[in-house]
């Protein structure tokens, strides 16, 4: 598929409701590269937290939970979590891996959440913006659900050329069972244009870095066998040309409409 051809297709979510207990085992496809992923941003997650709210319990949305990475996380260090998602079956899933038994699971609308306005101090969205067709209207509804100076984080991929040839085809090319469309183009954003969307409705202080695989056995091992070992693993960086991490907190003065 040419690169203008794969802007214009739909992403394929339908995979997300065929995992089973493979979102926590499997190394012979892309989740394994999201476990990956996790296991960097996850610590950064609680400690960001903590740095802005206190070490006390604070409740968490997690919005596009998938399997739970995060929202299991969370919930294990003490915090009040909601995992949301419209799949049942990575829901069972993320509540299965739960060892908590504490984290709230339920299926959900993004664009539409099930909640009153200022019910959560932290809403998070990671790989998650990438995945619908209006992003900003997910991010709005983020910013209803945040208590005021609540913080919202986010994890998508840039719209380049770069995070095309390594997000999309690379993975397509490199890793085993990766699904036709599991990424499209036309649905990475540009960090300005979640930096705008976050500032429009009132999440402000931005804050973003990049992340990149570590070029080391781990990742030449993928190329050559199709699999993501349980030791592969990602640094943050500067560079935000593939894929970036960010928070924004809500503004005081800001009245949803």
């Amino acid at each position: 598929m040419s690169q203008r051809l794969a802007q214009l297709a739909n992403v394929n979510n339908d995979v997300y409701d065929t995992l089973g207990e493979r979102w926590y085992s499997a190394e012979d496809d892309p989740i394994a590269l999201l476990r990956a992923e996790s296991r960097l941003r996850n610590p950064w997650v609680a400690a960001q937290i903590a740095r802005a709210l206190g070490e006390n319990s604070v409740a968490v949305l997690d919005v596009g939970c998938g399997g739970g990475f995060l929202s299991n996380y969370l919930g294990a260090v003490g915090h009040r979590v909601v995992g949301l998602d419209a799949s049942r079956e990575a829901l069972a899933i993320a509540n299965r891996f739960d060892q908590t038994g504490l984290v709230r699971y339920q299926r959900g609308d993004a664009l539409s959440l099930p909640f009153d306005e200022a019910s959560f101090d932290v809403v998070c969205a990671m790989d998650f913006l990438e995945h619908v067709e209006d992003p900003d209207r997910v991010i709005a509804e983020a910013a209803r659900v945040l208590k005021p100076s609540g913080l919202f984080f986010f994890h998508t991929f840039n719209r380049s050329f770069l995070s095309w040839l390594v997000v999309i085809k690379g993975v397509e090319w490199f890793v085993r069972n990766t699904p036709r469309n599991m990424h499209v183009l036309r649905l990475f954003s540009k960090p300005e244009e979640i930096r705008a969307s976050c500032a429009k409705h009132g999440l402000l202080a931005f804050e973003s870095q990049g992340m990149r695989p570590r070029l080391g056995v781990a990742f030449w091992k993928m190329l050559f066998t199709g699999r993501v070992s349980a030791d592969f693993a990602f640094s943050f960086t500067k560079s935000t040309g593939l894929g970036f991490s960010g928070l924004a907190r809500r503004c005081d003065s800001h009245a949803n409409p």
